[in-house]
């Protein structure tokens, strides 16, 4: 058995968000993001064919969801991205990571 923590030798993520893979199965696939100071372009935004629900365990960062308003996650919140939704990672901190844990579904 090999135990690994996921707030443990994070990369730097300082250019550009790490994606790290964790679990990929038929139908799920589970990863780690860490973002520093990233934002999705206003005109640019996130849309993908799963859902995904996505956890954040560090940090702190501003997500919107088309048709709603902006909101501030902090570690230990949560939310349900429905697939072809559109959504915006509005700020991630920049003085610290913020670590996502994503579970995407098929």
């Amino acid at each position: 058995m090999k135990v690994e923590n996921l707030l443990t030798r994070l990369p730097a993520a300082k250019r550009a968000e790490a994606f790290t893979e964790l679990l990929a199965r038929p139908g799920v696939r589970v990863e780690r993001i860490v973002s520093r100071g990233q934002a999705t372009p206003g005109g640019a935004p996130m849309v993908q064919a799963q859902d995904e629900w996505v956890l954040l365990l560090e940090g702190a960062a501003g997500l919107r969801i088309e048709d709603s308003d902006e909101v501030t996650l902090h570690a230990g919140d949560h939310v349900w991205i429905a697939g072809g939704q559109q959504h915006w990672v509005t700020w991630t901190a920049k003085d610290r990571p913020t670590v996502w844990l994503a579970i995407h579904l098929d």
